[in-house]
């Protein structure tokens, strides 16, 4: 008598317990209700049903290419930093080295009495400026070599007979770029020929490690800055953009990412398995709605939405209607969305009776002993 009196109160007490019992989340009927409260505060968000293909948002546009497009210089202009080698061709004595001039070879040879002398190098400073002897500095950044060599030539004109002038670029600074992060050869970068594409640039690098849907290229111009999908770079839409003198191009780690929530069998973060995914692809990645926990009717979908990105938007999949399986199939995924599978409304008595049963399982194994050894002594 007393072991069904506990009985009892066991019951009683676990039905009273019943509201406070674990929930892997809010049903969907408390979700639109919290959405209209948070409307009641001021938070607007909006709630869509995605019943029908007016409900699909469109699918967003690669990023805008916000950079200047500017046309690209000569291939061979002088710029800061740029180490210059300068050879001085003169006929008759030399202003470089003393040297008496020799006698003229017969019609149509070489003349030997020219000399050919080789300056120290000379690096371009910051002002864009190289010093040259009996000529002295010389403005040289934003020129070409042949317009260098003219210069030069016409200053040795008065001191020289027939000097004449060879400028090559030891070092090139001004027509280069740097190329960092995920590449396999990081540094400097000459541009030969100023018609390279940022793709053309990263397969001279030796190509990007990793995943091109995991990974964004950054490209500094000057005081602006600009990011794309790497795979929009390499085979998309920003395939032809070219490299300019003076970029720096960072290839950065960054994958798509979507989240999952709810009565799911998994809660966690998860990877985009490729650069475009549909919603339907999503839900079949985290798994689906647990059948003992989850409501297939409610499926969320959390977004910022607009043209802005600011609007916060939950889409409702009902996913027990056929049409919502081909609707889902046409719904883009983006990068942050969050998933959300709704607890079912009747998970709440199955838990109480899985609760109940692991509290009456010790009692009732109890029970079966005491009567087992009551029957035993009263043989």
């Amino acid at each position: 008598m007393n072991l069904k009196l506990l009985l009892c109160s066991l019951v009683l007490a676990s039905l009273s317990a019943c509201a406070t019992l674990p929930s892997t989340g809010p049903t969907g009927s408390q979700i639109e209700q919290s959405v209209v409260e948070a409307g009641e505060t001021g938070l607007n968000i909006a709630i869509v049903p995605v019943n029908s293909v007016a409900a699909i948002p469109p699918v967003v546009a690669p990023a805008e290419w916000q950079l200047p497009d500017l046309e690209a210089p000569p291939s061979d202009l002088i710029g800061a930093g740029d180490v210059l080698l300068i050879t001085v061709f003169e006929a008759g004595v030399s202003l470089f080295s003393g040297d008496a001039p020799s006698p003229v070879a017969g019609a149509g040879g070489f003349d030997p009495s020219v000399k050919a002398h080789t300056l120290p190098p000379r690096r371009v400073d910051d002002t864009g400026h190289i010093d040259v002897p009996y000529v002295g500095r010389v403005a040289v950044a934003g020129r070409t070599i042949l317009e260098v060599q003219g210069q030069i030539r016409r200053a040795l004109r008065n001191l020289s007979q027939d000097p004449q002038v060879l400028i090559n670029r030891q070092e090139v600074i001004g027509n280069s770029i740097i190329v960092g992060g995920e590449v396999t050869r990081p540094g400097r970068l000459v541009l030969q020929t100023n018609r390279e594409s940022l793709a053309d640039i990263i397969a001279l690098s030796g190509g990007y490690r990793g995943e091109p849907r995991a990974l964004v290229l950054q490209v500094e111009r000057g005081e602006n800055v600009a990011r794309l999908r790497l795979g929009d770079v390499m085979t998309g839409p920003y395939r032809s953009l070219r490299a300019y003198p003076g970029d720096r191009l960072t290839i950065l780690p960054e994958p798509l990412m979507f989240s999952v929530l709810g009565a799911t069998g998994r809660v966690q973060q998860m990877p985009f398995p490729r650069e475009r995914m549909t919603v339907v692809e999503a839900i079949a990645m985290a798994g689906g709605p647990r059948d003992d926990a989850g409501d297939p009717e409610a499926v969320f979908l959390f977004r910022y939405a607009g043209p802005s990105g600011t609007e916060p938007t939950v889409y409702h999949f009902n996913m027990m209607q056929a049409p919502t399986y081909f609707l889902a199939q046409q719904f883009a995924l983006r990068d942050g969305d969050v998933l959300y599978f709704g607890n079912a409304a009747a998970n709440q008595p199955r838990k109480l009776i899985q609760t109940i049963s692991q509290l009456f399982a010790p009692i009732v194994t109890v029970t079966t002993l005491t009567d087992n050894l009551s029957s035993g002594s009263g043989n």
